[in-house]
């Protein structure tokens, strides 16, 4: 079979599902994708075939602000459209394209090869309310949000028109997209892999700045985030630290996360979120129990997630992270925000905590309860795994579905 893999970031959600189908020597398994972007990522596959585009130039500074994304998504879409064009020239026709709708780069494939199957991921549609737009007060919303939000959906629906079938990784997410959508869509996770994302009680962490060595059963308060800022509760955690330091004076923070901003708005003044904060917070907290890690390669991440007391989890109602759904599979014992995204996953009191996503001070009182009560709470780790192991496990539950769809779609 002839598999086709689109992501301006490859292999971004479709890192499993790519190797899976590689792995089959009867398939030949091509990938498009920005070109920065392929070149930088490692390698998930030998025999997955890559085939760059260039990055897409800045839009027009006449074009109106609502669609200077859609431009860009315009020129995503022409530059897939011909590295695609290319690829049948040579005789490969896909059976399967697997692409994302978000960037433009499948807006033009059913005109390129009209009887291929092409399935979507359908990660998040934007709404003026519900959702992300409108729900932090502190960042309010403008009055022609409600205008932008509806043009910027243009690029999803005319790339799903041409879907044969939708994938969402999440109820909630699904729930976002409107009923015509949703009528041609199922809901499938990308997978966890609870064979890496384990608990493991003998690992250790050496911060070698600090000179000190942290190990399961420390006070050790962990959050996680690709990158620090507000769409996944950067600035609530930040300003927690005060008091919960002050209620555990032997407690550590490990913030592993970089200072870019994926959602959202950078903030004023040229600096990043992570200074901003320090700047707000900085002088009430001890700088030398907290320990900013930057971005860490993956076997590092998971030994933070292993030596965590509690782990603080908190988004918006928007795309659910990996990374909570990792940390339960490490057996974290996470305090998550109250919001739609996360009670999706955790039940309180059962499988995790939850706490109200906007109230710093009751977050640090719920934060050093744990660490308070951390020996008694095995149980809760216990059913934060199996939660993932049950409905998230990529090769018994996930990958498995995700092929059964494919070869039905």
């Amino acid at each position: 079979m002839n598999l086709l893999f689109i992501h301006q970031n490859f292999p971004g959600q479709f890192r499993h599902i790519a190797a899976h189908f590689a792995a089959d020597p009867g398939n030949r398994v091509v990938a498009i994708g920005e070109a920065p972007n392929l070149k930088k990522a490692a390698a998930i596959h030998p025999r997955i075939e890559q085939r760059p585009y260039a990055s897409p130039p800045p839009a027009h500074a006449a074009t109106h602000r609502y669609v200077r994304g859609y431009e860009a998504a315009v020129q995503r879409g022409l530059a897939v459209a011909d590295a695609a064009t290319r690829l049948k020239a040579e005789g490969f026709v896909p059976d399967l394209i697997l692409a994302h709708p978000g960037w433009g780069e499948a807006l033009y494939l059913r005109d390129v090869f009209p009887a291929s199957r092409i399935v979507q991921h359908a990660e998040f549609f934007y709404q003026p309310t519900g959702a992300d737009v409108g729900f932090d007060p502190e960042f309010p919303t403008a009055g022609d949000d409600a205008y932008r939000i509806r043009t910027k959906n243009t690029t999803q629906l005319m790339s799903m028109a041409q879907a044969d079938l939708l994938i969402a990784p999440t109820e909630w997410q699904r729930s976002r997209f409107p009923d015509t959508l949703r009528s041609r869509m199922q809901v499938v996770h990308e997978g966890i892999d609870t064979t890496l994302a384990v608990p493991n009680p003998a690992t250790t962490i050496t911060l070698a700045r600090a000179g000190v060595t942290l190990a399961a059963g420390d006070e050790v308060v962990t959050y996680v985030a690709r990158n620090l800022e507000p769409y996944r509760g950067f600035h609530v955690f930040m300003r927690a630290l005060p008091r919960l330091l002050g209620l555990r004076p032997k407690a550590r923070v490990l913030i592993v996360g970089g200072n870019a901003v994926s959602y959202g708005s950078k903030p004023a003044g040229g600096r990043t979120w992570r200074e901003t904060l320090i700047a707000e917070v900085g002088a009430g907290i001890d700088a030398t129990r907290v320990h900013f890690l930057d971005r860490l390669p993956y076997a590092a991440y998971l030994q933070v997630l292993q030596v965590s007391a509690v782990h603080a989890y908190l988004t918006y109602p928007f795309v659910l992270s990996w990374s909570l759904l990792e940390a339960m599979s490490a057996g974290c014992m996470v305090v998550g925000s109250r919001t739609a995204p996360v009670e999706e996953v955790i039940t309180h009191g059962q499988n995790g905590w939850l706490a109200d996503f906007f109230d710093h001070q009751s977050l640090a009182g719920t934060l050093a309860e744990a660490l308070e009560q951390r020996a008694r709470l095995g149980a809760i780790r216990d059913a934060a795994r199996q939660t993932i192991v049950e409905r998230y496990d990529l090769r018994s539950i996930c990958l498995p579905r995700q092929v059964a769809l494919l070869a039905t779609s």
